[in-house]
Protein backbone atom coordinates (compact mmCIF):
# COMPACT_ATOMS: atom_id res chain seq x y z
CA UNK A 1 0.00 0.00 0.00
CA UNK A 2 1.13 3.51 -0.77
CA UNK A 3 -0.13 7.03 -0.17
CA UNK A 4 -0.38 9.09 -3.33
CA UNK A 5 -1.54 12.47 -4.59
CA UNK A 6 -3.92 12.57 -7.55
CA UNK A 7 -2.24 14.38 -10.48
CA UNK A 8 -5.02 13.99 -13.08
CA UNK A 9 -8.74 13.28 -12.76
CA UNK A 10 -11.74 13.50 -15.02
CA UNK A 11 -14.37 16.09 -14.01
CA UNK A 12 -17.09 13.51 -13.24
CA UNK A 13 -14.88 11.19 -11.13
CA UNK A 14 -15.28 10.61 -7.38
CA UNK A 15 -11.61 11.43 -6.74
CA UNK A 16 -10.63 15.04 -7.29
CA UNK A 17 -7.31 16.44 -8.47
CA UNK A 18 -4.91 17.22 -5.63
CA UNK A 19 -6.50 14.87 -3.11
CA UNK A 20 -4.37 12.45 -1.10
CA UNK A 21 -5.46 8.82 -1.47
CA UNK A 22 -4.35 5.31 -0.54
CA UNK A 23 -3.51 2.89 -3.32
CA UNK A 24 -2.24 -0.64 -3.91
CA UNK A 25 0.45 -1.27 -6.53
CA UNK A 26 -0.80 -4.12 -8.74
CA UNK A 27 2.23 -4.52 -11.05
CA UNK A 28 5.84 -3.41 -10.83
CA UNK A 29 8.39 -2.53 -13.44
CA UNK A 30 11.16 -3.37 -10.98
CA UNK A 31 11.77 -7.10 -10.99
CA UNK A 32 10.54 -9.00 -7.96
CA UNK A 33 11.68 -12.42 -6.81
CA UNK A 34 8.99 -14.88 -5.80
CA UNK A 35 9.31 -17.58 -3.15
CA UNK A 36 9.61 -20.31 -5.80
CA UNK A 37 12.72 -18.63 -7.24
CA UNK A 38 11.17 -17.09 -10.34
CA UNK A 39 11.42 -13.40 -11.16
CA UNK A 40 8.55 -11.31 -12.48
CA UNK A 41 8.98 -7.98 -14.25
CA UNK A 42 6.32 -6.09 -16.17
CA UNK A 43 6.35 -2.95 -18.31
CA UNK A 44 4.48 -0.48 -16.09
CA UNK A 45 3.74 0.27 -12.43
CA UNK A 46 -0.01 0.96 -12.09
CA UNK A 47 -1.91 1.24 -8.81
CA UNK A 48 -5.54 0.78 -7.76
CA UNK A 49 -7.11 3.38 -5.46
CA UNK A 50 -8.63 1.93 -2.29
CA UNK A 51 -10.86 3.28 0.48
CA UNK A 52 -10.29 2.99 4.23
CA UNK A 53 -11.85 -0.51 4.30
CA UNK A 54 -9.30 -1.75 1.73
CA UNK A 55 -11.80 -2.11 -1.13
CA UNK A 56 -11.16 -0.59 -4.57
CA UNK A 57 -12.76 2.77 -5.34
CA UNK A 58 -13.24 1.95 -9.03
CA UNK A 59 -15.18 -0.87 -10.64
CA UNK A 60 -12.68 -1.93 -13.33
CA UNK A 61 -9.05 -3.04 -13.35
CA UNK A 62 -7.19 -3.06 -16.65
CA UNK A 63 -4.44 -5.57 -17.37
CA UNK A 64 -2.97 -8.38 -15.31
CA UNK A 65 -2.28 -8.14 -11.58
CA UNK A 66 0.29 -9.95 -9.47
CA UNK A 67 -0.81 -13.09 -7.61
CA UNK A 68 0.71 -11.73 -4.41
CA UNK A 69 -2.41 -9.57 -4.03
CA UNK A 70 -4.38 -12.69 -3.12
CA UNK A 71 -1.93 -13.43 -0.30
CA UNK A 72 -2.26 -9.83 0.96
CA UNK A 73 -6.09 -10.21 1.15
CA UNK A 74 -6.96 -7.90 -1.76
CA UNK A 75 -9.32 -10.48 -3.27
CA UNK A 76 -11.76 -7.88 -4.64
CA UNK A 77 -8.99 -6.42 -6.84
CA UNK A 78 -8.01 -9.91 -7.99
CA UNK A 79 -11.62 -10.70 -8.92
CA UNK A 80 -11.94 -7.49 -10.97
CA UNK A 81 -8.74 -8.14 -12.95
CA UNK A 82 -8.92 -9.94 -16.30
CA UNK A 83 -5.75 -11.94 -15.60
CA UNK A 84 -3.60 -12.88 -12.61
CA UNK A 85 0.17 -13.45 -13.01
Amino acid sequence: MITAAVKEATPESQVKRGSVVKAVVVRMRKERRRKDGTYIRLTTTPAVLINDAGEPVGTRVFGPVARELREKKFTKIVSLAPEVW
